[in-house]
């Protein structure tokens, strides 16, 4: 657990505003499919579905390919000061 709390330290300390907002969308897209997934009364919400998963698989992907890498960096290598020098906002986004 302590090397999870460290990759995801790492993480943060390379994250830039763009990133911190894709996290947000994301949990906003998650949050719509439960609220969408509770009622399932009426079939018209699976075009919401739809959108709100398609949201959130946009964001999931490039935070944790990022998320990955940080990590693959930290662990393998042990350097959390380190371990975002050479990953670039640019490549991200």
């Amino acid at each position: 657990m302590k090397k999870l709390f460290s990759c995801a330290d790492a993480w943060i300390s390379c994250a830039t505003w763009r990133d911190l907002a894709l996290v947000k969308l994301c949990l906003f897209a998650m949050g719509v499919l439960a609220g969408l997934a509770l009622p399932l009364r009426r079939r018209d919400r699976w075009i919401a579905m739809g959108a709100a998963g398609a949201a959130f698989l946009a964001t999931y992907v490039p935070l944790m390919v990022k998320f990955i890498g940080v990590a693959r960096r930290v662990l393998c290598a042990g350097e959390e000061e380190a371990a975002c020098c050479d990953v670039s906002s640019e490549d991200f986004c």
